[in-house]
């Protein structure tokens, strides 16, 4: 909450000293949190049927809303795929989240096959990202099932997520070495590095405090270049750093990094907190390339499944810690030494 809350507060300075818009900025903080409430209060009371449901709705929503929110989309060829790979990933997510705290083989293996359909909607909706995306989330989330302990596995993810946003950052500033540029600026595409190299000319003119909350299509890209299509970075870290300064940097960064200790600290079986933390990474590295997280249902779906996965399991009821059945077995997953191994 604390970080959550500096999150809140740092875009309320930024737009009185600046000026801009803070409510964007509000509204995902708003969204996190609600989202992450109703995580933890679903994942407490239905382990299995609320990140089901969640993986359920994940994959109608941009199959039935394909635009997921009003305003403008920018065409080809940046296009709009990026909140749709992040829905479904986080869908998929939700799905293998649910497979490990189902009982029966009959329900995980449902559960598997629909965060393989995840992957597939994906394809079908034309998102080479989201399909990749949700594949790798399978992978890890049955190899999670094999580690015995999810330190390594979360110090991982943090490398991961760390590696994706430095190479964001280096293709911008145009530090990597000629070819390996040229390499990375075939499938970004052209106009989505010049968006990064304007939102960084933005950070070098206001490093501390950005521009203004809102402001990025303002001060970016001239109004009438097809650059300037929906207003947008697309790149969560570059979009935050020109707007909010380094100091919205560290919080957005703080806010992951306080999610992956979360899952490194959740009393849920250690093949849970793996697999929400790949599908939570995979997202981070589809918003560090693109304008996920300008909408808020992924943002709400981000949250939600951070609190299933960090959900407090209820206490047994006196005389079935020790009996047979799912009730007594969940009971002893969460037994000392479960939240760490």
């Amino acid at each position: 909450m604390a970080v959550l809350g500096g999150c809140a507060l740092w875009s309320l300075i930024t737009a009185a000293v600046q000026g801009g818009r803070p409510e964007g900025a509000l509204l995902a903080v708003l969204a996190v949190t609600a989202g992450h409430a109703a995580g933890r209060i679903g994942g407490a009371l239905l382990p299995v049927a609320a990140p089901g449901a969640a993986a359920l709705a994940g994959i109608a929503l941009p199959v039935t809303l394909p635009q997921l929110a009003p305003g403008p989309r920018p065409g080809p060829p940046l296009g709009h795929l990026g909140a749709t790979a992040a829905l479904l990933t986080l869908a998929a997510g939700a799905a293998c989240c649910a497979a490990w705290e189902a009982s029966a083989p009959a329900a995980r293996l449902l559960l598997r096959l629909l965060a393989l359909g995840a992957a597939v909607t994906a394809a079908a909706l034309g998102s080479v990202t989201g399909a990749v995306a949700c594949a790798v989330v399978l992978l890890a989330s049955l190899a999670a099932g094999r580690m015995r302990r999810r330190g390594p596995g979360v110090a991982g993810l943090a490398l991961a997520a760390a590696g994706v946003t430095a190479t964001t950052w280096a293709v911008a500033a145009r530090v990597l070495p000629d070819g390996l540029a040229l390499s990375l600026e075939g499938p970004l595409t052209a106009y989505r590095v010049e968006l990064w190299r304007e939102a960084l000319r933005l950070v070098e003119g206001e490093p501390l405090l950005g521009v203004g909350p809102g402001r990025f299509g303002e001060l970016g890209p001239a109004p009438d270049t097809p650059l300037a299509a929906d207003g947008k970075a697309h790149s969560a870290l570059l979009q935050q750093a020109a707007e909010q300064g380094v100091i919205g940097v560290a919080l957005l960064g703080a806010a992951f990094g306080w999610v992956l200790l979360a899952l490194w600290r959740t009393a849920r079986p250690t093949p849970v907190a793996l697999t929400a933390g790949a599908a939570l990474t995979a997202v981070a590295a589809v918003a560090a390339v693109g304008n996920a997280l300008s909408f808020t249902a992924v943002t709400v779906g981000a949250g939600l499944l951070a609190g299933l996965a960090t959900a407090r399991p209820l206490p047994e009821p006196p005389g079935t810690a020790d009996g047979g059945g799912s009730g007594g077995r969940r009971g002893n997953r969460g037994a000392p030494g479960g939240p760490y191994g």
